[in-house]
């Protein structure tokens, strides 16, 4: 399973659920697989879906939250999973794409291949803790994650995408913004 066919499996599954995605191609898979309202996407800044969308999961507990985040971001921003943890929002999913791979910027290799980051969020105390390799694991997992109270984090091992690259988002940074916050208020 390559990445998109990830973002592209959970995007069909989405409903009511808040999804904060990661910078670079994530975001792009992501508005062409399924662009509404309740997308929040990071244009440009690496490594901060997690805390961005934890915050919202704690202010907004009555809506599920899902981070889709990739390992170079995750490896960016380590802090979020003991802060997550900690927190335990209930509502709280942290969905890692690990592709080993910082692919939007040229596929440098993260460490992923030797740091298995679903141990380090069982490590921080995420209360469900899942990995995934194909798409019938993701939706088993994503179908557990409905189900439990959080934080839950579900790392997709996957393989980098070929070919040409989805378009860019189009909204402006302040366009998403204005979208996103409207479509809290409702």
């Amino acid at each position: 399973m390559t990445t998109r066919e990830a973002i592209e499996a959970i995007a069909g599954q989405l409903q009511g659920e808040v999804a904060v995605c990661t910078t670079g191609y994530t975001c792009r898979d992501m508005q062409a697989a399924s662009d509404r309202a309740l997308n929040f996407y990071m244009i440009g800044s690496m490594g901060i879906a997690g805390p961005i969308g934890l915050g919202i999961a704690l202010s907004r507990p009555s809506s599920k939250v899902l981070v889709l985040d990739g390992d170079g971001a995750l490896l960016m921003g380590l802090g979020v999973l003991p802060m997550a943890a900690s927190l335990r929002p209930k509502n709280f999913i942290h969905l890692v794409l690990d592709n080993e791979a910082f692919v939007s910027t040229g596929g440098q290799p993260t460490c992923s291949a030797q740091i298995p980051l679903d141990e380090l969020a069982r490590s921080a105390g995420y209360s469900l803790v899942l990995r995934a390799q194909t798409r019938e694991e993701l939706m088993e997992g994503w179908c557990q994650i409905l189900r439990r109270d959080g934080p839950s984090f579900l790392l997709v091992k996957c393989q980098p995408d070929s070919g040409e690259p989805a378009q860019r988002v189009q909204r402006s940074p302040e366009e998403l913004t204005m979208r996103f916050m409207e479509a809290m208020r409702r």
